[in-house]
């Protein structure tokens, strides 16, 4: 089937979506990647590409989540398709269909572990069968710590032989707000999870989603706990819910090389001595998100923020001889949204140039090192072991 577009973002007229489209524009302008813009009104779509600074001729394509034929025609026209039109399990579904069902392949931001199973189960094999390629979580939950986590394993087998059964996630410092599109995948996790409770099991399990395996019990990690690894107290980190469970489909899409006893935990450094412990336990016991005042859909970080944002990911492995192996992850920009934005993109155009089979994977599993090439390049991100 011919292909009217390499990429075209879904949500454009969104909050994030608008910085996708605008990390295109800028990136790419000149390259001769083929891209368009989607959303549900035409008008708007137009007003914000020329917010952007988009050229006056990118294409435009009018598409409704709630339009099925709309999606069909979306999906046929492009090679790949971003959606940052959340929350997923709200708006998803018939996306992420018309996409399996035309070959497409397709990223999204979810951080919602319930639909995300609720996708593998209903579509995995129809997504193999089609030749998509679906990456979830492609975005700030869940790329820099399954690609750290991967290459950690990669430069641990090149120097030891062995993967590390052991690995500890350690953010050491991060700066970057909340959007409104965040704030309402939570409610709506929440709300889906209080309808059914049986799908708390998901969200609850570290392999949520790695249907048909369930690995050795990890650290719960849900408490402060002084950290012997790097000598500072640690906090529970919010988005360690999503990430693990990514980390652990990645290892079993690639058959297990961390080992099928592989252990692996995320928490927030704060500091060592009375100070550190007392920030661990402010954190533990403050909401970041999920309150009154959580930002609005449509709302999020100013461009200031943004570009002052930042992270710095440590990544610990650990074998019972003793052996210790460290690496780092670190991003300019806001994480969730300066940072994210270009992670979605660069996965969407990762894409469509892999030769990875289809079905529903994650962007370690699909991309790997290809990945990882594309956000050092592209996307201002860095990846090193740490000696």
């Amino acid at each position: 089937m011919a292909r009217t577009y390499d990429i075209v973002v879904y949500g454009a007229t969104g909050y994030t979506g608008r910085l996708v489209a605008q990390y295109l524009a800028t990136t790419y302008a000149g390259s001769g990647l083929k891209w368009a813009m989607a959303g549900r009104s035409a008008a708007k779509l137009a007003e914000v590409r020329d917010l952007i600074g988009a050229p006056a001729d990118t294409p435009l394509v009018v598409a409704d989540s709630e339009d099925r034929a709309s999606l069909s025609a979306l999906a046929q026209s492009t090679s790949a398709l971003v959606t940052t039109v959340g929350p997923y399990q709200l708006y998803g579904t018939e996306v992420l269909g018309a996409c399996v069902a035309a070959g497409t392949h397709y990223a999204d931001l979810c951080g919602e572990p319930v639909w995300m199973r609720q996708m593998i189960d209903r579509y995995d094999a129809e997504a193999k069968a089609s030749g998509a390629r679906i990456a979830f979580s492609s975005g700030y939950d869940s790329i820099p710590f399954d690609l750290g986590v991967l290459m950690l394993q990669t430069e641990a087998k090149a120097r030891f032989g062995s993967a590390a059964p052991r690995v500890k996630c350690r953010v050491r410092g991060m700066q970057g707000g909340v959007s409104g599109g965040t704030a309402a995948s939570l409610k709506a996790s929440l709300a889906a999870i209080a309808k059914e409770p049986a799908l708390g099991r998901i969200m609850a399990s570290p392999f949520g989603l790695t249907p048909g395996f369930t690995g050795p019990d990890q650290p719960a990690a849900d408490r402060p706990m002084f950290d012997e690894a790097t000598g500072q107290w640690a906090a529970p980190f919010v988005m360690a819910i999503i990430n693990t469970k990514n980390v652990h489909r990645t290892n079993q899409l690639l058959g297990h090389p961390y080992g099928a006893d592989f252990v692996y935990d995320e928490m927030v450094l704060t500091g060592p001595g009375d100070q550190g412990k007392a920030v661990a336990n402010y954190l533990a016991k403050t909401p970041m998100i999920g309150t009154p005042n959580d930002p609005l859909p449509g709302e999020g970080p100013t461009p200031e923020q943004r570009a002052n944002g930042f992270y710095d990911l440590l990544f610990i492995g650990e074998w019972p001889d003793g052996r210790v192996l460290r690496y780092g992850v670190k991003g300019r920009y806001d994480p969730g949204y300066g940072s994210t934005s270009r992670m979605i993109a660069e996965t969407g155009i990762g894409l469509t140039e892999s030769d990875a089979p289809g079905g529903i994977g994650t962007p370690g599993s699909i991309l790997g090192a290809a990945l990882v090439k594309r956000l050092q390049d592209h996307a201002e991100i860095t990846f090193a072991v740490e000696d």
